[in-house]
């Protein structure tokens, strides 16, 4: 039902990644409310999905999570450091952040594209990169399966390749938090698919790892995802554990629509109910 929240799980071990109090952020041009009363705790080894329609503050909310903007009140502490109290530059970097938006020249070959991760650049610093951090490139393609392209320029790779290649690239920092921002953004049946076993087995592999994805869609999260939060003009709806969060009714309390959802084998769908018509009697 509409303004249900489900409650964040406090109890899990380790220091925070992301905690949120409280957080408001305003639009000083026109004084809106984008974010309003947000608390949220994200735990090392957690994979949030965070999902709301269009508008929802879904952008403004990761932003705050990547240290790209600060909130107007509350506090937001991303990686143990708070915002407002820290260099955002030195926090940035301990940060992935994967959006299909990323700059990154065509001509690069894929081995170049990850290396820039490793200095935060768009072009490559090459004086930068020794042996060894040319060895972690590689590791990472070999990672995400995207071995085979070490040498090919990335104008030329499919929408797939390029979003595991960006993946690489913001791990190249090691960072403890990787925001996905819309990954699967324009993806083919198969290319999706491949995306969400690459992020299924990055997730198995690096135990501490936390992620949060956006996404519009509930058949682009992995198996992986086990909490989820909903946004709905600027405040949660529900947030907690996926199996009591996306709900037939949390969804459609979220998105304004009749929704159903479904899950199968460790994943999700959702589908509108058909709006029928019925004849004035």
């Amino acid at each position: 039902m509409a303004g249900a929240t489900v409650e964040d799980t406090e109890g899990g071990p380790g220091a925070a990644v992301v905690l949120l109090r409280d957080v408001r952020v305003r639009r000083h041009t026109t004084d809106r409310l984008i974010l309003d009363g947000i608390d949220w705790t994200v735990r090392p080894g957690e994979h949030w999905a965070l999902l709301g329609a269009n508008g929802a503050g879904k952008t403004t909310l990761l932003r705050l999570l990547g240290a790209l903007m600060h909130p107007t009140t509350g506090s937001v502490e991303v990686l143990g450091s708070r915002l407002g109290r820290v260099d955002v530059r030195d926090l940035r970097a301990r940060v992935g952040h994967v959006t299909a938006a990323q700059r990154v020249p065509g001509e690069l070959t894929a081995h170049a594209v990850v290396l820039t991760g490793h200095t935060g650049t768009v072009q490559p610093l090459w004086r930068m990169y020794d042996d060894e951090v040319r060895r972690r490139a590689h590791r990472l393609l070999a990672e995400l399966d995207v071995e085979e392209l070490t040498d090919r320029p990335y104008e030329v790779c499919s929408g797939g390749q390029r979003a595991r290649l960006l993946i690489a690239r913001a791990l190249m920092a090691d960072p403890a938090l990787l925001l996905l921002d819309e990954p699967f953004n324009a993806l083919d049946l198969p290319s999706r698919e491949d995306l969400v076993e690459a992020v299924h087995r990055l997730a198995e592999g690096r135990p501490r790892l936390a992620t949060v994805t956006v996404t519009h869609h509930l058949e682009e999260l992995s198996p992986a995802v086990g909490h989820a939060l909903l946004l709905r003009e600027g405040r949660i709806l529900a947030r907690g554990p996926v199996a009591e969060v996306l709900t037939d009714a949390r969804v459609t309390a979220c998105y304004g629509r009749d929704i159903t959802v479904t899950r199968r084998d460790g994943r999700w769908a959702a589908y509108s109910r058909r709006r029928t018509e019925h004849p004035a009697p």
